[in-house]
């Protein structure tokens, strides 16, 4: 396991993207906590959100899809 997945910055806010939320490159899509570091996970394409592959608490791996993002087409 390298870390755990959080959808929200704390249990009792909004998580930072739901299926249907549009994202530009750069928005914060969850946290990754790994040995008590938080690192935010950004876009790197512009799209909207079609599904969320990790629920808060999951455990991840290295090179783990976390998101599906259809791509705008610009």
């Amino acid at each position: 396991m390298v870390g755990t997945f959080y959808a929200s910055p704390n249990p009792e806010s909004k998580p930072y993207v739901e299926i249907g939320s549009s994202v530009t490159v750069g928005d914060t899509l969850c946290m990754i906590e790994a040995m008590k570091i938080f690192n935010h996970v950004e876009a790197e394409v512009s799209g909207v959100v079609r599904k969320i592959l990790k629920h808060s608490g999951d455990p991840i791996e290295y090179g783990e899809a976390l998101f599906v993002i259809d791509e705008d087409s610009a």
